[in-house]
């Protein structure tokens, strides 16, 4: 029998352990070094509170691996619809929200957060 190193790469799914249901977003993240910080974000009907805006300090990548959403950004009018495989580069400061999230059927986002200090 071979003991594994913990150093040795493990393969890992990024739809593992997704719960069945979900009361609120589901934020996990993945990798951590310095200034980036990889998440997996599961959404099943969420979006952004009635009024609310994010408006990070850091620059964030994030693809949308499954599902359906709909982000919305306070410097242009018009929604952004995004299906599995899109991606967008969101500029720090950049106000926006989700104004929609796919109810029938879990979204699964992976992001990737660029800053000088991340925050926990």
């Amino acid at each position: 029998m071979t003991l594994l190193n913990a150093a040795t790469p493990q393969k890992q799914s990024l739809f593992c352990g997704i719960p069945p249901t979900l009361q609120e977003e589901l934020f996990q993240t993945l990798a951590e070094s310095g200034t980036v910080r990889i998440e997996r974000i599961v959404s099943e009907g969420h979006t952004t509170a009635a009024g609310e805006w994010y408006d990070q300090e850091w620059e964030e990548w994030v693809l949308l691996v499954s599902g359906g959403a709909t982000l919305l950004f306070e410097s242009n009018d018009a929604p952004l619809d995004l299906k599995p495989g899109d991606h967008v580069m969101i500029p720090s400061r950049c106000r926006h929200r989700v104004e929609r999230t796919d109810p029938e059927q879990k979204t699964v986002w992976l992001a990737v957060h660029f800053c000088g200090d991340i925050e926990k």
